[in-house]
C-alpha cells in the first residue's frame, strides 16, 4: 500500500485530496471494463490515438472509484473535475504514460531481489512462462501475466512485485527506437536472456542491427545474459560496446564452440531429445515438442537453469539454503513441459454450456484477467469458476482468499467450485453459491457433471491439480478438423480501421449468418466490448439470439420479413426499409404492438444507389 501522496511525489504531479484525507493504493486500473474492487484503486486516465481514459470518470466515478490520475487540467470550463466528482482524490500530471512508468520505476526500486529480464524478436513469452514452471515450485516468482510487454504493460507487471517474491521475470517488447530506454528503468534486471533477431517490427528500424542495439539496452545494467551466439549481430555488438564490457555472459550454439555446446538434437513422433556438451560433460534433456521454434526456447531454459548457482536467487524463507538442480531433476523437469495459451481459450462445452480454459496456471495475478474475460461473456446468465489453490502467492492464505472472494463477488460470478485443500479451509469467505473439493478426483467422483447446463464454466487450476481432466470432460466433442478464430486478431482489425477514422465516426459491424459461421454469440461480445456503435444481421431471428445472449448494442435487421416484425418490435431491433411495402406492414405491427413497444422505433432508410436489387429509387423520395 502506498498513499496518494507518496504516489504524487514519486510522478511529481500535482495533487488535490478530497476531504476524505489521504487514501491508500495498492491497485492500478487503466481500462474501465476491467474494474475488479474500486476499493483502493487508482485509475490512471492514458490517452492513444484511439482512445482517452479522461472520457470514462465519470462512469468508473459511478462505481465507486474514487482516485484518479489525469494529464488533463482539473478544473477548466471544460474540465471542472473537482466540482464534477467532489469525494474523489486527483493526481494530475504532464503525461499519464510515463507517470505510470515513474510510478512502476519508484515501486521497483523498492526491491532487491533478482529480476530476469528476457526479450527478442520471438518466443519471449514461451520462456518466461516455462521458466516460471520450472521454477515456480522452488521459488516465489512474479511474472508479466500473458504478453505483457508494452510500455503500459510492463510497468503494471512490475507493480504487482512485492517483498515475497524470491524472483520476478518480465517480458520487453519494443516497435521502434527509444521505448527500451524506459522499460529498462521500469524492470532493472539484474539477468538477461535474448531469445533471437528476427524480422518482427523491422519497418521502425534502419537495419536488424539498430533493433538488436536497442533491444540490448534492456541490459545496460545487468550482471549476466544468456543468448544463442549463433546470431552475429548479438555476439558482435557485446564485445564492441564499451557499456557491455563487464557484463558475464552465458552463450549455447548449435554451430560453434560455447558454454553450452549443442552436438546433437533428435527428433521422434512427439518428442525430441537434445545432447550438448556442458563443461567437458555430455549432458542431454528430452521435451514434448518437434518444432525449432520450441527446441530453441527450451535450450534458452535449460541454459538459464544450469547457472542457477550463478545467480544469486535464494528462497526468503530459508535464505541459507542455496537452491540446487541436478542434472536428471532439471532433464525430468524439461519433459515435463506443457504448451502455453496465448490467449484464454472460449470453447463449446456439454449441455449447452460455454468452456473458459485457463487451466495450465493458477495465480492472483492472472484470475484477475481471466475473471474479467469471464465477465465479458453473456450468451449465459450463470457464470461459474472452477478453481484451484492459488500455489507460490507470497500472501498469507487467509489474505489471499479474502482477496479471491472480493474478487469473484465484485464480478458478480454465481457459483464458485474450489479444489484444493486451502481453498476449501477458507469456503466461508465466498458469499455465493459454493462447492469444495479436497482434490480434482475428489470432484469428479462426486459432482454430478451432468448438471452443468447453459452456464459459462472457468477452468482455472494450477498444473498440479490436472485441470486438463476437467477440461477433456466438459468440452463437446469435436472434429478433427477446427476453424480457430483468433479474437486479438479480430481486434487488432477494428482498431487498426478505426485509426483512420475521424474521431467520432460511428462503426457498425455486420454479424449475419452467425458472424460468417464463426461463432456470432462471442464476436457480437467481443464487439460490444470494444464499444462498437452498432451491430447488423439479415435475420430476425438473428438478431433475438443475439439479445438473449445478452447483447445490448442496437441491432440493425436488413432483410425484415412480415412474419418476424413483432419479434423484431419485441426485442428493440431496428428493421431496414427498403420498400413502401415494408414500411407499411411495420406501421401495422406498430400498431398491434403499441402497448408493450419501447416509445419510439428507429428505421434505418436504403437507397438504391445502383445494384437494382433492393432499396428507394429517386422517384419514391418525396
Amino acid at each position: 500500500m502506498y498513499t496518494l501522496s507518496d504516489i504524487s511525489k514519486a510522478v511529481n504531479g500535482n495533487l488535490h485530496l478530497s476531504e476524505k484525507g489521504d487514501p491508500e493504493i495498492n491497485n492500478l486500473l487503466i481500462d474501465s471494463r476491467r474494474l475488479i474492487s474500486p476499493e483502493n484503486c487508482l485509475f490512471i486516465a492514458l490517452v492513444s490515438e484511439r482512445n482517452n481514459g479522461h472520457r470514462y470518470i465519470g462512469e468508473l466515478y459511478e462505481k465507486g472509484v474514487r482516485n484518479f490520475l489525469v494529464s488533463e487540467p482539473l478544473k477548466t470550463t471544460d474540465t471542472n473535475y473537482i466540482n464534477k466528482f467532489p469525494e474523489a482524490s486527483f493526481i494530475q500530471t504532464r503525461d499519464s504514460l510515463v507517470a505510470l512508468q515513474e510510478l512502476a520505476t519508484w515501486h521497483r526500486l523498492h526491491f532487491q531481489s533478482p529480476i530476469l529480464g528476457v526479450t527478442g524478436s520471438n518466443g519471449k513469452t514461451i520462456v518466461k512462462e516455462w521458466l516460471y514452471q520450472l521454477l515456480g515450485s522452488d521459488f516465489k516468482v512474479i511474472r508479466s501475466p500473458k504478453s505483457y510487454n508494452s510500455q503500459v504493460g510492463v510497468p503494471l507487471s512490475v507493480w504487482k512485485m512485492d517483498s515475497a517474491h524470491d524472483l520476478g521475470i518480465f517480458e520487453a517488447g519494443i516497435s521502434k527506437p527509444g521505448e527500451m530506454e524506459r522499460l529498462e528503468a521500469v524492470i532493472r534486471p539484474t539477468i538477461g536472456i535474448i531469445t533471437n533477431v528476427g524480422a518482427a517490427h523491422d519497418e521502425h528500424f534502419t537495419d536488424q542491427k539498430r533493433k538488436v542495439e536497442e533491444k540490448l539496452k534492456l541490459f545496460q545494467n545487468s550482471s549476466f545474459l544468456i543468448y544463442c551466439s549463433d546470431y552475429p549481430l548479438i555476439s558482435d555488438f557485446l564485445k564492441e560496446d564499451k557499456d557491455f564490457q563487464n557484463l558475464k555472459t552465458f552463450t549455447w550454439s548449435r554451430k560453434k564452440k560455447s558454454d553450452l555446446q549443442i552436438t546433437r538434437v533428435e527428433k521422434t513422433a512427439r518428442v525430441t531429445r537434445i545432447w550438448a556438451d556442458f563443461h567437458s560433460e555430455l549432458i542431454s534433456i528430452k521435451i514434448p515438442f518437434t518444432d525449432e521454434a520450441s527446441i530453441e526456447n527450451a535450450i534458452h531454459c535449460w541454459a538459464f537453469l544450469l547457472n542457477l548457482n550463478k545467480l544469486g536467487i535464494i528462497r526468503k524463507d530459508t535464505p541459507t539454503k542455496l537452491v540446487t538442480l541436478s542434472h536428471s531433476l532439471i532433464a525430468k523437469r524439461m519433459l515435463a513441459l506443457t504448451p502455453i495459451a496465448m490467449r484464454l481459450e472460449l470453447k463449446e462445452g456439454i449441455n449447452h454450456c460455454s468452456i473458459i480454459n485457463d487451466c495450465y496456471n493458477s495465480d492472483i495475478n492472472s484470475l484477475g484477467i481471466a475473471l474479467d474475460f469471464l465477465s465479458q461473456q453473456n450468451q449465459h446468465k450463470k457464470k461459474t469458476i472452477i478453481l484451484s489453490d492459488i500455489l507460490q502467492s507470497g500472501q498469507n492464505k487467509e489474505d489471499l482468499y479474502n482477496e479471491i472472494a472480493g474478487q469473484i463477488a465484485f464480478k458478480k460470478i454465481d457459483r464458485i467450485i474450489g479444489i484444493g485443500r486451502d481453498i476449501s479451509r477458507y469456503a466461508d469467505k465466498f458469499q455465493m453459491a459454493k462447492l469444495f473439493y479436497e482434490n480434482t478426483d475428489d470432484f469428479l467422483s462426486h459432482f454430478p457433471v451432468s448438471s452443468f447446463q447453459n452456464e459459462t464454466i472457468l477452468l482455472k487450476g494450477a498444473r498440479h491439480f490436472e485441470f486438463e481432466k476437467l477440461s477433456n470432460l466438459l468440452q463437446q466433442k469435436s472434429h478433427e478438423t477446427v476453424m480457430e478464430i483468433n479474437i486479438d486478431a479480430l481486434v487488432h482489425n477494428l482498431n487498426y480501421y478505426r485509426s483512420k477514422l475521424r474521431p467520432g465516426t460511428k462503426t457498425m459491424a455486420m454479424v449475419k449468418a452467425f458472424s460468417y459461421g464463426s461463432g456470432s454469440f462471442e464476436i457480437a461480445n467481443v464487439l460490444q466490448f470494444h464499444h462498437v456503435d452498432y451491430l447488423a444481421v439479415a435475420y430476425a431471428d438473428e438478431g433475438v439470439e443475439l439479445r438473449k445472449a445478452g447483447i445490448r448494442l442496437p441491432i440493425m435487421v436488413m432483410s425484415p420479413e412480415e412474419q418476424s416484425l413483432d419479434t423484431l418490435l419485441k426485442f428493440n431491433m431496428e428493421p431496414e426499409v427498403y420498400n413502401l411495402r415494408i414500411l407499411n406492414l411495420l406501421n401495422e405491427a406498430i400498431e398491434r404492438n403499441h402497448t408493450s413497444i419501447q416509445e419510439e422505433v428507429r428505421i434505418h432508410i436504403k437507397l438504391d444507389t445502383g445494384m437494382h436489387r433492393l432499396g428507394f429509387v429517386e422517384k419514391d423520395i418525396k
